[in-house]
């Protein structure tokens, strides 16, 4: 790991991707209490109509942002989409209206879109070498873990002493921090893809997906990703003060044991990974969630009970847990199964893609939940998880280590559509590829 930080330009992007989780999950929490603030009992309604706006604009925008990832200077886009963001959180403690929330929303995700598999496409022309990559894989991870550890934390303290729309300026200042960070880092621009018409740039990540069959099992995972994490995203504030009878700085302690789970799994993961290949990896985390969802089905039917609390700390770190073992592998998968010049429109294919299935997940744990109860919703987004898990164990064959399938030519002037790149990863679209 000490090697992989001693280069200058990864510990700077690092660094960014630090400061703004931790600006993202104090907003988090700032944005959960904001809802319970303007509309009380339906604060899930409210959340889960934000994050199915965040979803739309994830779905959309980042797919146009894959078509032009490879004609535009990675670090003038990076720095831009950080400033629009800051520029945004700045004015959501003064909205008075919910639909003030959603306009704001869109705008803030809209450019978090752009910037999220932009910045990820990029980690693979900083760090060539597939043992850094995959140890940057599991520091990003173990990033995102602390901050879903430490920002609710965090979040905690800073409510002890002033109120919850100050943890939007610290969202501000991680934002800030991540553009002064990124400015400091040469990041390379993108390799061209060779593709002229933009319906072709549009599509190319999605048609990539959609012929490779390891990558449709992704596609089956991140909708078990999406199944169990809604619970965690959509319904902790309502269940923790409106169930348990707890208080806003035990909604951050149930969001900080979600953390704890997938901090424990990206500590472990590199190790790993060394011996264990991703699909049997991201199967038992598929597994995990499932288990995970159905805990928190059962403590729904409970309706009372000291012990209740505990539990839930334990269902939330589950689900943490298994969240850890499918997502830390994901960028290994996508490096393997695209050329150099298709990993931008592959990787906003991918965020595209699982964030679609955030949309299936977002609106049942936000309105079902809300209309019919924590159990019904509940039912429903942990038979989603299961759909996703059996149809990757199903369409993502057991994998051959040694076999490197050839790519497929394209008949539009003869490039080749996801071709192997230097470091002989497999090629994406191949009919007979994993």
């Amino acid at each position: 790991m000490s090697s992989l930080f001693a280069n200058r330009d990864y510990r700077h992007l690092f660094g960014a991707q630090v400061t703004a989780l931790l600006g993202t999950g104090l907003a988090t929490v700032a944005l959960a209490l904001l809802a319970y603030d303007l509309a009380g009992p339906r604060a899930g309604a409210v959340l889960g109509t934000a994050l199915a706006i965040k979803m739309v604009a994830y779905v959309t925008v980042s797919s146009l942002a894959g078509a032009y990832a490879d004609r535009v200077p990675r670090r003038a886009m990076l720095v831009g989409l950080d400033l629009v963001r800051a520029a945004v959180v700045v004015a959501l403690p003064f909205v008075t209206e919910v639909w003030h929330v959603y306009v704001l929303i869109a705008v803030l995700q809209s450019a978090s879109a752009a910037f999220t598999p932009t910045f990820q496409s990029a980690l693979p022309d900083i760090l060539p070498d597939e043992g850094d990559y995959t140890r940057a894989l599991s520091a990003s991870q173990l990033a995102s873990s602390l901050e879903t550890l430490l920002s609710p934390v965090v979040a905690a303290l800073v409510l002890t002493v002033v109120d919850f729309p100050w943890l939007f300026a610290g969202t501000a200042a991680g934002f800030l921090a991540s553009a002064a960070l990124v400015v400091s880092a040469r990041v390379p621009r993108a390799r061209p893809s060779g593709r002229v018409r933009f319906v072709e740039r549009l599509g190319a990540g999605t048609r990539i997906f959609l012929a490779t069959p390891r990558l449709r099992g992704v596609l089956g995972l991140d909708l078990a990703v999406a199944g169990a994490g809604a619970v965690v995203m959509v319904n902790t504030v309502n269940y923790a003060r409106d169930e348990l009878g707890r208080s806003e700085t035990e909604v951050a302690v149930l969001l900080a044991a979600n953390g704890v789970g997938t901090i424990l799994v990206a500590l472990a993961l590199p190790r790993v990974l060394e011996r264990v290949a991703e699909r049997g990896v991201m199967l038992a985390g598929a597994g995990t969630l499932c288990a995970g969802v159905v805990g928190a089905v059962g403590l729904s039917l409970v309706d009372s009970g000291a012990w209740r609390w505990p539990v839930a700390l334990g269902v939330w770190a589950v689900l943490g847990a298994g969240a850890g073992l499918v997502l830390t592998p994901v960028g290994r998968v996508l490096r393997r199964s695209s050329g150099p010049g298709d990993r931008p429109a592959l990787f906003a294919a991918q965020f595209s893609l699982s964030h679609a299935c955030w949309l299936l997940s977002y609106p049942v744990a936000g309105w079902v939940v809300t209309a019919a109860g924590f159990t019904t919703g509940w039912v429903l987004l942990a038979a989603l998880a299961v759909a996703g898990a059996v149809t990757a164990v199903v369409v993502w064959p057991a994998e051959r280590p040694s076999a490197v399938p050839p790519a497929p030519m394209r008949r539009n002037g003869g490039a080749r559509l996801g071709a192997p790149g230097r470091s002989g990863e497999d090629a994406a679209g191949s009919p007979t590829g994993r």
